[in-house]
């Protein structure tokens, strides 16, 4: 079982924001395989369970807020017998520029809150993430992650959500190694 998580922040008020790509990378995979999300209480989640890049696999949206998504994320994959090398996280990086993908295969939280506490709970950084790029305001970085994006940014990120969701599905298909060789290169022209 493959367990692929989008990071974000529950709640209208945090959509259409850096911080929460990640939902809406998986989104767009749980539209395309045309599936609906079931609120899953005992892992604080949103879940589909889909057919995706010929495995099966469980989208998760942590509902704990960004900080607190490994208490969604561990218990996720511990009870579904999968082990961190099934898991793929989905996340905003603000170290990249906007319009840039990369996938890693461990390391690391870089900083990241969410990924920080997914790492202290499942105990190991040994895990896939796909990194889209939201930019940096160093002035006010909690103010740009929470903050909506404007129209022009907009098209861009619609392009790498795009892209993102071909990423995942070559990470899950073909491995981490061959899905970076193919994606970590990636910049979205508008």
């Amino acid at each position: 079982m493959k367990v692929v998580v989008g990071l974000g922040n529950p709640g209208a008020q945090y959509a259409n924001t850096p911080h929460s790509v990640g939902f809406e990378v998986v989104d767009k995979i749980a539209e395309s395989c045309g599936a609906a999300w079931e609120e899953k209480r005992q892992f604080k989640c949103l879940m589909a369970k889909v057919a995706f890049a010929g495995q099966q696999t469980l989208l998760v949206k942590p509902q704990t807020f960004m900080n607190l998504s490994g208490e969604s994320v561990a218990p996720v994959v511990k009870y579904h017998n999968a082990t961190p090398a099934d898991l793929l996280v989905i996340q905003d990086d603000i170290d990249l520029a906007v319009g840039k993908m990369r996938i890693r295969k461990a390391g690391s939280c870089g900083g990241h809150n969410g990924i920080r506490n997914i790492i202290e709970r499942l105990g190991t950084q040994a895990f896939t993430r796909l990194k889209i790029g939201v930019g940096k305001d160093s002035a006010n970085v909690i103010g740009h992650v929470l903050g909506k994006f404007d129209p022009v940014t907009r098209k861009t990120i619609d392009l790498v959500v795009a892209e993102a969701v071909k990423a995942a599905e070559a990470v899950l298909r073909d491995g981490p190694d061959k899905a970076m060789n193919a994606y970590n290169g990636y910049n979205a022209q508008v």
